[in-house]
């Protein structure tokens, strides 16, 4: 299977979508995150209560909420890899693409807020590691 390199201006020609796949991705994983803190403080009640009642009604739409937000999160990974890009950092709201440079396969290192791609880093090495191109 052959690997696609991407030159920087391709890269920043995704650059919008990016954008709005890392906004996406990002509320996603904050309504996972407040979800899961939900859930884990009822949890830590019903433990700390020896017991209780659950309200389930409360525990099955938090639930629900929580997992649709892992769904909707993987889904925009999946676009951001069917783009080329490899999703490093949520918060970050890093994304790399493969690059030849000097014969060698590197990353072309995206970060969100970004507007030109200007940073590569080897495929060993993340983002502390980034090098102007």
């Amino acid at each position: 299977m052959s690997e696609r390199y991407f030159s920087p201006d391709e890269v920043e020609a995704l650059i919008p979508t990016l954008t709005r796949l890392v906004d996406r991705l990002r509320l996603a994983h904050a309504e996972v995150a407040k979800m899961r803190r939900r859930l884990q403080a009822e949890q830590r009640r019903l433990a700390l209560a020896g017991g209780g009642v659950l309200d389930q009604g409360r525990w099955r739409a938090d639930k629900q909420r929580m997992d649709a937000g892992i769904a909707s999160a993987r889904r925009v990974a999946e676009e951001m890899q069917a783009l080329g890009g490899v999703p490093k950092g949520i918060e970050e709201g890093l994304v790399d693409f493969p690059h030849l440079r000097d014969g060698r396969v590197v990353n072309l290192c995206w970060k969100y807020g970004e507007t030109r791609i200007r940073f590569w880093h080897g495929m060993d090495e993340g983002y502390a590691s980034r090098k102007p191109l």
